[in-house]
């Protein structure tokens, strides 16, 4: 499959590695057709990686993850096209946060709307499925634990859309958990901001959630 990645930080690219080493194409997207850090990105990652601009990734990928900081995302859905997403898969990988200044990251959207609502809305013909935003970019593909490989949680309003990415997620290692609808993005990224704590609290970030059923 074709891979378009809006995003050339350390979530986009994390992903980019998994999807070339589970055999896809991908083209990692970013604001300029000369982005440094996407071309240096495509040289390690092989002959099946490319980089270019936001347009060039949505327009290449069969499939499309956005993996942007929360400020540039609107921006960057505009510069890519809603037309180029179309009817496509989206895996949204973002969280809404904000920085304040020398206080923990803090949702920027919470309670009655989401990131995930908000990536759907900018793409109103595109069938976006929230996942990849529970965990850090060095767990997300492969993930090994002491106690057993984690849960990816997901939800969006395509049921075949969620199928798609319950798939890559096997690919991945990971089990997948569905709840549902895109509108529950807004339990999903608050369990980012539950990450972040814990690992601010115990200065460490290999941990991961998992659902434990009976």
């Amino acid at each position: 499959m074709r891979i378009g990645i809006l995003g050339t930080g350390d979530v986009g690219r994390a992903l980019g590695h998994a999807f070339v080493s589970t055999g896809h194409e991908v083209r990692l997207g970013s604001r300029e057709a000369n982005n440094e850090k996407a071309a240096a990105w495509a040289r390690q990652a092989g002959p099946r990686a490319s980089a270019g601009t936001f347009p060039d990734a949505a327009k290449f990928g069969e499939l499309v993850v956005v993996a942007t900081l929360w400020g540039g995302t609107e921006n960057a859905l505009r510069l890519a096209g809603p037309d180029n997403l179309a009817g496509k898969v989206v895996i949204d990988a973002t969280n809404p946060l904000n920085f304040p200044p020398n206080a923990p990251p803090e949702l920027a959207v919470g309670h009655s709307d989401s990131g995930g609502e908000r990536v759907q809305r900018w793409l109103p013909k595109a069938r976006v499925v929230k996942a990849f935003n529970t965990v850090g970019h060095a767990h997300m593909f492969k993930p090994q634990f002491p106690g057993g490989p984690p849960d990816m949680f997901i939800c969006g309003n395509d049921a075949a859309a969620k199928q798609t990415v319950t798939e890559i997620l096997k690919d991945f290692g990971w089990p997948s958990v569905d709840i549902g609808g895109i509108e529950g993005a807004r339990l999903l990224e608050p369990l980012c901001i539950l990450w972040v704590g814990y690992g601010l609290r115990t200065g460490t970030w290999n941990h991961a959630f998992k659902l434990l059923r009976k």
